[in-house]
């Protein structure tokens, strides 16, 4: 995919600096830019840890406690 960016002065100079001092292009160096913050921001809330979490072998489910949960004395949104 291709687009156009616009940068002031002072960061197209950094830019086109440490493309030079890195041996890449700037475009390498945008992507590289993009695909890091992306990785940082874009991932859900929640550990890849806490979604795969299965639950625990010898835990009871919490629904099959349901059952015996006792019901609200009033409804508290009346």
């Amino acid at each position: 995919m291709n687009f156009n960016i616009y940068l002031d002065d002072e960061t197209g100079r950094q830019l086109n600096h440490v493309a030079k001092q890195e041996g890449e292009s700037r475009n390498a160096l945008v992507r590289q830019a993009v695909s890091e913050w992306l990785n940082r921001h874009g991932k859900s809330q929640w550990p890849d840890e806490v979604l795969a979490f299965k639950g625990m072998a010898d835990m009871p489910l919490f629904e099959a406690s349901r059952g015996r949960l006792k019901p609200p004395d009033a409804d508290p949104l009346a």
